[in-house]
């Protein structure tokens, strides 16, 4: 069935839920699990008002805080003896980097939470799951 499981996560308290029910899944399925991290690129601005980290600096934490998101995916994994990849990249839209992973890797599901944004505030943030889920040709289980 699914063999390839991609499980993008931001490390929030949502994204821990779709983790697990990705790892539950896999360790039923005997799947393979690819965690993903999506780093913000440096926010370049011709004109800053205000005083931002060297480019450098920005992208290291970002790094770090990526492998640590990562890393929490890896551990969980590593106890549930799932076999498991982690990466982590940069992009504009963290919709098309799971888009792009998805096909990079074979993966035949994407696990993924959903804040549930309703109204004004969807249509004004958006919603990253909204646009795998419509770009994506991969089925997407949504965890709420």
């Amino acid at each position: 069935m699914f063999q390839r499981i991609l499980v993008p996560t931001d490390g929030s308290e949502l994204s821990s839920k779709a983790v697990n029910t990705a790892l539950e899944l896999a360790k039923k399925l005997g799947s393979h699990v690819y965690a993903l991290s999506v780093k913000e690129p440096f926010p370049y601005s011709a004109i800053s008002e205000i005083q931002t980290p060297s480019p450098q600096v920005f992208l290291d934490a970002q790094e770090r805080l990526a492998q640590k998101h990562v890393q929490t995916v890896l551990d969980a994994c590593k106890a549930a003896q799932v076999p498991c990849q982690a990466h982590t990249v940069e992009a504009d839209h963290p919709w098309e980097a799971i888009y792009d992973h998805a096909k990079k890797q074979e993966c035949d599901l994407i696990v993924m939470a959903s804040h549930g944004r309703k109204g004004v505030s969807a249509l004004l943030l958006g919603s990253e799951t909204q646009k795998v889920l419509t770009h994506c040709k991969v089925p997407v289980l949504v965890v709420r």
